[in-house]
């Protein structure tokens, strides 16, 4: 009588979905009110000018206009100086 023997178990082959973070708008690029520019989990980049961040810290345009990154060092609460990125938003003139 043919017979195979049980091959086992295994506690792999499971993946969480990605969730696409990341820039969606980069400088130089024009954008439109409401439109995403970045999403992102924690405070990667920081809203600037002209932009806004959602509950879940996406970054959000204001208002019409063309992206722009600018760094910043900042004085953290332990006395350390980091770099900040920050997203601004620099309106079309209409």
């Amino acid at each position: 009588m043919a017979h195979k023997k049980a091959g086992g178990s295994t506690s792999n082959g499971r993946d969480s979905n990605a969730k696409r973070r990341g820039v969606k708008r980069f400088g130089g690029q024009k954008v439109s009110a409401g439109e995403i520019i970045i999403r992102q989990k924690g405070f990667t980049f920081r809203p600037g000018d002209n932009v806004h961040q959602g509950k879940d810290w996406t970054l959000h345009a204001d208002c019409d206009g063309v992206v722009k990154f600018t760094q910043k060092r900042l004085l953290k609460f332990n006395g350390k100086r980091e770099k900040e990125t920050f997203v601004h938003i620099e309106p079309v003139a209409a």
